[in-house]
């Protein structure tokens, strides 16, 4: 089945995990957003953005994306041109979060124009449990059950491992931010993976909608670690915009990369939490990987 199908992926943690289970040759089309692993950046590219963010700071971000679903209008733009030509067996998005990925009318209409009825897949996991059944889904989705079950097995394993770690360690207070101006607290399933790396985030939001937060509910907190994760954003954004932080005492700032590891629920969830875990427990749990993913700031 897998040399057959067809896939168009609206969604980046949707394309991570077609080409984790071994399909990426099946990819016919992506989102501007797509970019792991990199080959993808190669791909056709059949939604984008219906606003400019490029030289807009965060809070001109966030204003426009406001007004802009204020108004009841869609974050995106479907090429239904390029979309029919492509005619994809499989298609990936999300209902999750309007700012994410196309998920509302603009797909609507561009599925009514296609002259076939291709599976659409709307992941939209709120818990790491459900990350995996994602990548379960996409498994059976597009013939690749067996590299899915696989791949879940090793994440399990992996975050197993972190546990087995730092069994006996004190949880740490974290303060994880999505949204720099204005500040959001952490959700959905990133709670959980700050709980499953030895720490506790009194602000997050666990399975629900990140929330706007101010300074002094940081403050309130006492945190010991901050960890600046601006959704969107990679390593070297986030490390510029966290430099504008007010200091803390007795806390720990690191800036990290989003997008890989804590904005698109996908392959890497367990190498996000062994990202935490390093961050909040450096001394138990050394850094598996190549690479520093991460700052520390101030």
């Amino acid at each position: 089945m897998c040399e057959a199908v067809r896939i168009v992926s609206f969604l980046p943690a949707g394309t991570e995990i077609v080409h984790a289970l071994g399909a990426g040759s099946n990819l016919l089309g992506r989102s501007h957003e797509c970019d792991y692993p990199a080959e993808v950046t190669r791909l056709p590219v059949v939604s984008r953005p219906a606003l400019q963010f490029e030289g807009l700071g965060p809070e001109e971000i966030d204003g426009a994306v406001t007004e802009r679903l204020k108004s009841g209008a869609s974050l995106y733009e479907i090429d239904e041109v390029l979309l029919r030509e492509l005619s994809p067996d499989v298609i990936l998005t999300q209902d999750l979060c309007q700012v994410c990925a196309p998920s509302g009318n603009e797909l609507s209409r561009a599925l009514r124009e296609l002259p076939g009825t291709p599976r659409v897949l709307r992941l939209t996991p709120r818990t790491i449990a459900q990350i995996h059944e994602n990548i379960l889904e996409v498994g059976d989705a597009i013939g690749r059950r067996p590299a899915a079950e696989a791949l879940v097995a090793e994440n399990t394993q992996r975050i197993a491992r972190v546990a087995k770690l730092l069994a006996g360690q004190p949880v740490r207070r974290v303060v994880f931010l999505e949204w720099i101006d204005p500040l959001f607290c952490a959700g959905h399933w990133v709670p959980e993976m700050i709980a499953r790396a030895g720490g506790e985030d009194c602000l997050g939001k666990p399975e629900a909608d990140s929330e706007r937060i101010n300074w002094e509910d940081v403050l309130e907190t006492a945190p010991e670690v901050i960890v600046v994760a601006p959704c969107g954003y990679g390593l070297a954004r986030a490390t510029e915009l966290g430099g504008d932080l007010p200091s803390v005492s007795n806390a720990t700032v690191y800036a990290v990369d989003a997008n890989a590891y804590f904005a698109r629920p996908g392959p890497r969830v367990a190498e996000g939490i062994e990202l935490l875990a390093h961050l909040v427990h450096p001394a138990k749990f050394p850094w598996p990987h190549p690479g520093r993913p991460w700052a520390e700031i101030g």
